[in-house]
């Protein structure tokens, strides 16, 4: 048998390849597509598996989940008709092929770039984009609300949502699935089974029914028996209800996925999610049922590329990192610094040691926040609940009320999800749960809805909470042994950065409350509070400025609630001028929280507030976002100069953000 690779070589598309002219470069719009054979669909296949695999490389990135998802892609794209049939996806970060086929491709280096593609779908970038989407499970409500809308607006077109199986296991896909069999929308839900959760194909029947439910001879059938089964006098109805059951009856005996039918959809497969044909025909079939269908199609995540195939969690998401000229594969750099995620899963891990109480809990992301190190040593011990953030919050109550001590690890715009259950079941029950929220404040590359500029202005107002925000490695131990011997709820901010090499000042106790000077000058009429690791870039700043004859006190904040408002009264009362700087959003900040204690004082000392807009930013890398907030160091340096040399009233966070211009 000839190889595939071989026998394209042959055919004029080969020689058009060969020659330079790629089949990609001349897909301009998803119409294109139907223009081409199926083999060249297959080339094409290849040639985005290869672009995707080019450019995450280079730019880092999703790519295990990209290119599973491929064929798949080219299939939805060649049968429906975007926008005008709106695909939606779940998560997004799986959306690299459909941004390739959708007039992008040479734009495509830009990827996760500033002022390039997003990493996610977006409706700023292209019409075929329908949601801005970045987090789970999201996808079955956003398009059925959408398929209602365009039914009582008369629109016309297909609806379909693409959601991964792992993204079942958060609740808000359930609730969706009940409201989607209620309205009884023809809903077209692709569910890729990366063989991650769902059980696989258990044979001949099961392929067997799947294929007698998509087809339309069966449903036209089945229709006109429904029909004239309800117009039977009185046993109609209930003869019909009978049949229904003993359907779904037979199809239990012969398969297990028989939870859509449950929910009372019509389920489709599983079918090869790489082979392009049958993607093709199962895909025109359902598109003729007017009632909601799940197809159930099974990919590979990591396809096409072995070592991401081999381990498609490592490969989920990578960093930018140097091509492998061997094996033409992308390696990770060897990292040179150590990041406050792995101080934190070292520590914790130690802590487990001497704490035998200590659990953790994880929504699906253990490898991520840190927790790998104490799983492999205490398995039992750590908890993976799955892509259910609300669940983890409230697990963890449950297992603080038993007397355990709980750490949930979550990324700061993960927990976002879980707010009315850290304040409901956790706050307002003081229970002694510990959040390690990673990802705090400005988050590059993934975007706007990947940014953690929240957390402080959603849960400092909570009751019984502790909010701590450590600079540097030696604070976050420190938090981390302080939180383990409360009996309340701590929340442990942290940022997606390496942690500094400079120690400030630690005082080995957390006095409740109570900050720390890292730079102190008795001359000094300007004093910053700081929130994080910004108190290690104020302290730099500092030191430049007092070589020019210019001191500025720094006091790193250390607690962000509660605050020890007695003393800090009697320190504002030292200061003419006074500057807050925190990697979060000012409207609702530990800026604000200060201004409320100079103001209860009756103090009239003016304080400006440094921190990001509540609007966020999109992706660039962390270092590029503090900039364009003037919080890193040649912007804070202008800034507070500016301070220190301002004779008369505060200045607004306007003029501030232009200093560093």
């Amino acid at each position: 048998m000839i190889p595939f690779r071989e026998y394209w070589k042959k055919t004029r598309i080969g020689d058009r390849l060969l020659n330079g002219m790629s089949l990609l470069e001349h897909i301009h719009d998803p119409q294109d597509l139907k223009n081409l054979k199926e083999r060249e669909l297959r080339i094409l296949a290849e040639e985005i598996r290869a672009k995707i695999l080019k450019t995450v490389r280079k730019n880092g990135g999703h790519l295990s989940s990209n290119l599973g998802v491929i064929e798949l892609t080219i299939a939805l794209h060649r049968v429906f008709d975007s926008p005008k049939d709106a695909i939606v996806w779940d998560v997004g970060h799986q959306s690299y092929a459909h941004k390739l086929l959708t007039g992008r491709a040479k734009a495509f280096r830009s990827i996760r770039k500033k002022g390039g593609l997003s990493g996610f779908p977006k409706r700023s970038e292209s019409i075929h984009d329908i949601f801005d989407t970045g987090h789970s499970s999201t996808s079955l409500s956003s398009a059925l609300g959408l398929l209602e809308a365009r039914s009582r607006l008369g629109q016309e077109g297909h609806v379909i949502a693409v959601i991964g199986d792992g993204a079942l296991t958060a609740g808000m896909a359930y609730e969706a699935l009940g409201n989607i069999s209620q309205l009884g929308l023809p809903l077209i839900i692709i569910l890729n089974d990366n063989k991650m959760s769902i059980s696989r194909n258990v044979g001949a029947v099961s392929r067997y029914l799947s294929r007698l439910s998509a087809s339309v001879r069966y449903q036209s059938f089945r229709s006109a028996i429904d029909s004239l089964l309800l117009k039977v006098p009185h046993a109609g109805p209930r003869l019909l209800s009978l049949i229904i059951r003993g359907k779904r009856a037979v199809k239990a005996i012969f398969f297990k996925e028989n939870l859509f039918a449950d929910f009372g959809l019509e389920y489709v497969g599983p079918i090869d999610g790489h082979n392009i044909p049958v993607l093709l025909q199962v895909l025109e079939e359902v598109k003729q049922i007017d009632r909601p269908v799940v197809v159930h199609v099974v990919t590979t995540k990591g396809k096409g590329d072995e070592k991401a195939e081999d381990d498609p969690e490592q490969f989920h998401g990578i960093a930018p990192a140097c091509p492998d000229e061997s094996e033409g594969n992308p390696r990770t750099k060897p990292s040179r610094t150590v990041t406050f995620t792995e101080i934190f899963g070292s520590e914790i891990a130690a802590l487990a040691v001497q704490e035998p109480r200590l659990s953790a809990v994880t929504a699906a992301m253990a490898k991520g926040t840190g927790l790998s190190v104490m799983k492999k040593l205490y398995p039992s011990r750590v908890y993976d609940v799955g892509i259910a953030e609300q669940h983890a919050v409230t697990f963890a109550a449950g297992l603080a009320r038993g007397g355990l001590k709980p750490v949930v690890a979550i990324y700061s715009t993960f927990l976002q999800r879980a707010v009315d259950q850290v304040f409901q079941d956790v706050a307002l029950a003081d229970l002694p749960v510990i959040f390690a929220v990673d990802r705090a404040g400005a988050v590059g590359d993934d975007g706007e809805t990947h940014q953690g500029l929240y957390d402080i202005a959603i849960f400092k107002s909570m009751p019984n909470l502790i909010l701590l925000a450590p600079s540097s490695a030696g604070e976050l131990k420190l938090a981390l042994h302080y939180a383990v011997s409360q009996n309340h709820p701590v929340m442990i901010r942290f940022p997606k950065d390496a942690v500094s090499c400079e120690e400030l000042a630690l005082a080995a106790d957390f006095s409740s409350g109570r900050g720390v000077f890292v730079r102190k000058n008795n001359l000094s009429r300007l004093l910053v509070c700081a929130a994080g690791p910004l108190a290690m870039t104020a302290a730099v700043v500092s030191d430049r400025l007092q070589r020019e004859g210019v001191p500025v006190d720094v006091f790193n904040l250390r607690f962000l609630k509660p605050l020890d408002t007695e003393y800090l009264t009697a320190l504002f009362r030292q200061y003419e001028r006074i500057v807050s700087i925190e990697d979060g959003v000012v409207r609702g900040g530990i800026g604000e929280s200060l201004q409320s204690v100079l103001a209860s004082a009756g103090i009239s000392v003016p304080l400006t507030c440094m921190g990001f807009s509540e609007n966020p930013l999109p992706q660039a890398a962390r270092a590029e976002l503090l900039a364009s907030a003037c919080l890193d160091e040649a912007g804070l340096y202008a800034a507070l100069k500016k301070q220190a040399n301002f004779e008369k009233g505060a200045l607004p966070s306007e003029t501030i953000t232009a200093a560093c211009k």
